[in-house]
Formats: structure tokens, C-alpha cells, sequence
């Protein structure tokens, strides 16, 4: 596991970059609790990055890495380039997951495509295999031209049916 990744990760393809982290409770003899924030890219879209922010168990169980992490998590995305899709994809796939607790839980961004809009749709959200959370954010990212771009993509054309 890389220094800049969440605390038990399980990724496809990449770590996610660490922003920054901020305490938010002190603990006298263990590692404290923190806000981390991310970034990533979308592994098949150009142009289009997404922070998220993660509580960050401390404590001695946060540091064995054996911490059940809470579901808060906040998401936003936006695009930082001109949109190239580098494949067609499903509507709710996986575009980062990471795990959020020794064993059951797991962390998930899944992309969309709000083909009325031409707008992509990213969705973050915990589950675990018995009982998920509700908790949930979402960020919408609209196509929009980009430098010398004429045409714009639309995401219509790249979903799986």
C-alpha cells in the first residue's frame, strides 16, 4: 500500500493522489483522527478529474489498519481537459473502489451518463456485503468545449447497452 493511498486500499489500476489531510480529533497516545482528500483521473474518460474527501480512523485500531471506516464521503468532479472517451462503458461502473474496512466494506465512484444533458455523472457511496449505507454524493460533469474544440463527444455514444 503506497503512503498517498486510504488505508486498505484495492484498486484497479492506480493509487489516488493524497491532496491533503487535516486532524479533526486529537487522541493522546495514538494517531489522530483525519480528513484525507484525494484526487483521481477517470481511468476511461480524458479530461475529466475527481477529488473526494475521507474520514480517516486514528486511535490504535486506525493505526493497525483494522478500523471500520464511517461512510462520509464527499465528491466532486470536474472537467480539466478536452473529453476523450477511450471506450464505451456501462451506466453505474466502477471508476475507483477502495476498501473501508478490514473485511466487508468497500468505498465506490461510479460513472454515468445523463445522455438528455450530455452531462457525465459521478457517484460515490460505501456498502458492505450485508448492509450498505446511504449515504451518498453525487457530481455532475457537462461536456463542455475545450481550448481549439469544435465537436463535442457525446456520452450517449459511449454507453454500453
Amino acid at each position: 500500500m503506497s503512503a498517498a493511498a486510504p488505508a486498505g486500499v484495492a484498486r484497479a489500476d492506480s493509487d489516488p493522489d493524497l491532496i491533503f489531510k487535516r486532524s479533526t480529533v486529537f487522541k493522546w497516545m495514538s494517531p489522530n483522527d483525519k480528513l484525507a482528500t484525494y484526487g483521481i483521473d477517470d481511468p476511461d474518460i480524458e479530461g475529466v478529474a475527481c477529488h473526494f474527501t475521507v474520514p480517516e480512523r486514528g486511535g490504535f485500531k486506525g493505526w493497525l489498519g483494522i478500523a471500520e471506516e464511517v461512510s462520509d464521503i464527499s465528491l466532486s468532479c470536474r472537467q480539466i481537459g478536452p473529453i476523450r472517451f477511450k471506450t464505451k462503458f456501462e451506466q453505474g461502473e466502477d471508476v475507483f473502489r477502495a476498501r473501508r474496512s478490514l473485511l466487508f466494506k468497500k468505498m465506490q465512484i461510479v460513472r454515468g451518463c445523463d445522455a438528455k444533458r450530455n452531462v457525465l455523472v459521478y457517484m460515490v457511496f460505501s456498502d458492505r456485503i450485508i448492509e450498505g449505507s446511504p449515504k451518498n454524493s453525487t457530481s455532475s460533469v457537462p461536456i463542455m468545449p475545450w481550448g481549439p474544440q469544435t465537436e463535442l463527444p457525446k456520452c450517449a455514444e459511449y454507453v454500453k447497452e
